[in-house]
């Protein structure tokens, strides 16, 4: 008898101790703790009406108002970098970015540079259909990701 109890207490530490884990989902990089540290870098391409950036580096628009929003609500600050989409593409591939909005549609080809969002928003597209808006960030950065997605449901966001 005290055999199996010493096999079954020791069967419940290991299961206890695999419960001590840190929360999931995780970020490899540390990428949500570094923004809420630190700041974040989202990379921003001008994409009318869902994000403006003017002559003087104001960034507004509905994407605008969504990211600075979620970086609110974890303490935050945001640093905004213009660029064309191909090229905060790469930039976000390379770790560069931690974020990228931009108009994108939820059928973008960047998915081997970016974890997209699950949509927020449609739009119309040029051929008259209904388009589903995301945003990108860092792949494998999970922890960023779901906190993203967490705020879009908080604030009623969907397609």
């Amino acid at each position: 008898m005290n055999v199996v109890l010493r096999l079954v207490s020791a069967g419940l530490v290991v299961l206890v101790a695999g419960c001590s884990e840190p929360e999931y989902p995780r970020d490899p990089e540390d990428t949500l703790v570094r923004a809420i540290d630190g700041g974040l870098t989202v990379g921003v391409s001008a994409h009318p009406p869902h994000v403006e950036v003017s002559d003087e580096g104001e960034v507004t628009g509905p994407e605008a108002d969504i990211v600075t929003g979620w970086a609110e609500s974890i303490g935050a600050e945001v640093e905004w970098v213009e660029g064309a989409e191909s090229e905060l593409m790469e930039k976000i591939k390379l770790g560069e970015l931690d974020m990228v909005v931009g108009g994108l549609a939820a059928t973008v080809p960047w998915t081997t540079h970016a974890a997209l969002t699950r949509p927020y928003g449609t739009t119309t597209g040029p051929d008259g259909k209904q388009v589903k808006l995301v945003l990108a960030t860092r792949m494998g950065e999970n922890a960023l990701l779901s906190s993203v997605e967490r705020y879009f449901i908080e604030e009623g966001l969907k397609p």
